[in-house]
């Protein structure tokens, strides 16, 4: 919930591996990708913005850190393509290029930066066939696994892609389903179901479930780690959007300001709890309550700025009347701006914050 970027270690936080099956007639095939974190130190600490700013902590063993990432990826996979879905402009466009500096010194690895929001905006998914263009003749080498009934191997995938964006949920889903439909389109050739001028979208059954298929991995994935379904499900599962899913979106957007800014240090708590990375220990002082409590004094907070709004707008239709309550007007306007102040400046106080476990 609150990790970003990468350990010591060389782990990165939100990674996750999707194996695509497929099983028909006598044979079975299976194609891997891989998602993660900007495997470099880095944090988007909640302060109750809509959008938290980005920082790139500098420090002396990112250069070791970025090797350790993909030195395990090459051990485990194969060879690499690392496909950077950030925006290269703002502070994500700060965050990839500190990335792509990095990726300058790993000679084994093809780092490939496409802006996502700037190709594709918000519906036009078809535009990621311009990083298909861009990666497919590398893709196309890694191939994928595939046995007959008798167990005789006839292809081995040789690598894996690598997607990232901000949290490796939304932008980089529809781009895995994007080149799981490709690889999925080989496989098919491969056991002659489809000829080299076919796909599967050409079969509108067929290709509706595996389009369900990735748009409901979406969302589990989405659940687990930002407790709502996930933005652009459409794109996934229509490959264009809809009046309802900007509806789902919306709503799933303000869920997440609020779950992120007021429940997430807790079940970051709870997973490092469970998975072991925080261990409780006798002769560790027990965790205390804190004696200031600032998100006990959100709410009274929130219904200052309420109140204090709601007796300014009502003070200043009255204020052509007389000059007490032109005066009344400007104290609460006066009230409510010092308490706003306040709660902006102290953002990251007021938020759920982890207490188990440092961020690295």
């Amino acid at each position: 919930m609150w990790r970003r970027g990468a350990n010591l270690d060389g782990d990165t936080a939100n990674f996750i591996e999707t194996e695509q099956l497929l099983e028909i007639e006598d044979f079975r095939s299976s194609f891997l990708q891989v998602r993660g974190s900007i495997p470099i130190l880095w944090e988007q600490i909640v302060d109750l913005s809509y959008k938290p700013h980005l920082r790139v902590i500098s420090h002396e063993q990112t250069p070791n850190i970025v090797t350790r990432h993909f030195n395990d990826l090459k051990q485990r996979y194969g060879d690499i393509i690392a496909v950077d879905l950030t925006d290269k402009h703002g502070e994500e466009g700060q965050l990839s290029a500190a990335y792509a500096a990095e990726m300058q010194n790993q000679q084994n690895v093809r780092y490939v930066p496409f802006d996502f929001h700037c190709h594709c905006g918000s519906s036009n998914f078809d535009n990621l066939k311009i990083l298909y263009n861009d990666i497919s003749e590398d893709f196309e080498k890694q191939r994928y696994f595939l046995i007959d009934s008798k167990g005789n191997v006839l292809e081995g995938q040789k690598g894996i892609v690598r997607e990232n964006c901000i949290d490796s949920l939304d932008r980089t889903n529809v781009t895995q389903c994007y080149l799981a439909e490709k690889s999925l389109n080989l496989q098919l050739q491969r056991i002659g179901l489809l000829t080299l001028s076919e796909s599967i979208s050409m079969f509108v059954e067929e290709f509706g479930k595996f389009r369900t298929l990735w748009a409901e991995q979406g969302d589990e994935i989405s659940l687990e780690y930002a407790g709502t379904y996930a933005l652009k499900g459409d794109l996934v599962r229509y490959g264009k959007q809809t009046i309802t899913g900007i509806i789902r979106d919306g709503m799933s957007a303000i869920s997440r300001y609020y779950l992120n800014n007021f429940h997430d240090g807790v079940r970051q708590d709870a997973l490092d709890l469970i998975s072991g990375h925080y261990n409780i220990s006798r002769n560790s002082p027990s965790l205390q309550q804190k004696k200031f409590e600032p998100f006990s004094i959100l709410p009274v907070a929130s219904a200052l700025i309420i109140g204090g709004l709601t007796a300014t707008t009502l003070t200043l239709q009255q204020a052509g009347r007389n000059v007490h309550q032109y005066v009344s007007s400007v104290l609460c306007a006066g009230i409510t701006a010092g308490v706003m102040a306040m709660v902006k400046a102290n953002g990251r106080q007021f938020c759920s914050r982890p207490r188990l476990c440092g961020f690295l």
